[in-house]
């Protein structure tokens, strides 16, 4: 149990990190943020939605408790980061800096598996 709360907490502060770091440029507006987004095909007024709610599925995340919150948090993240992957793919076509994306992908996985592994322990009990 020590060893999947371990990994449950690496991969899940790192996950949030990433995507708290992904989200402040669109929650502040910048002006390089503004014109990536708006040039896939977004309207301005989407980024800073899109960055609060990142915000927020984060808190969700890293916060004890609230199950369904943090499933929907989870699902939430996912589809950022599949529309984000999708959207770049359908505009620029594949680039080689997209191979970051697998880190996000990767830790966001690790982190749900193990959240299911670590809380879903402690529901049966």
């Amino acid at each position: 149990m020590k060893k999947t709360k371990i990994l449950y907490w690496i991969s899940t502060v790192l996950f949030a990190g990433l995507m708290i770091f992904s989200s402040i440029p669109d929650v502040m507006m910048e002006p390089e943020t503004v014109k990536f987004i708006t040039r896939l095909g977004y309207p301005e007024y989407f980024i800073f939605f899109i960055g609060v709610a990142k915000l927020l599925g984060c808190i969700a995340i890293l916060v004890p408790g609230f199950p369904k919150i943090r499933e929907w948090a989870y699902a939430g993240l996912f589809f950022d980061l599949i529309g984000a992957t999708y959207s770049n793919l359908m505009v620029d076509g594949w680039q080689s800096g997209m191979v970051v994306m697998l880190v996000f992908f990767v830790l966001g996985i690790l982190s749900y598996i193990y959240n299911e592994k670590y809380y879903g322990g402690m529901r049966a009990a």
